[in-house]
């Protein structure tokens, strides 16, 4: 990324949803923390649009399936087959 991609920058920037206290007005701040915290104490009629969400990347994650495996269940199973095994396979995930 280059120092004079502005448009690259600001798409990595934390956003902040914002409403107006007394208008309802909505918007987003794309902003570092420190601007924000500078920001809030020079704007008083704004507070943190809490039905908006959390402070966000504008980059998300998408879940795209079960996490790639290291391996070590294909170890549990194999042992779990052996006579006399009380090794359990560990596939419990709950994401």
């Amino acid at each position: 990324m280059g120092l004079n991609n502005f448009t690259k920058l600001k798409t990595l920037m934390p956003t902040y949803p914002v409403i107006h206290k007394e208008t309802k007005e909505k918007k987003e701040l794309f902003m570092t923390m420190d601007e924000y915290d500078q920001w809030r104490k020079e704007n008083p009629d704004w507070d943190k649009d809490w039905q908006a969400g959390v402070a966000a990347s504008q980059e998300m994650f998408k879940w795209g399936g079960e996490a790639a495996s290291s391996g070590w269940n294909e170890v549990l199973d194999r042992a779990s087959r052996q006579p006399g095994s009380v090794v359990r396979k560990n596939r419990d995930y709950q994401f």
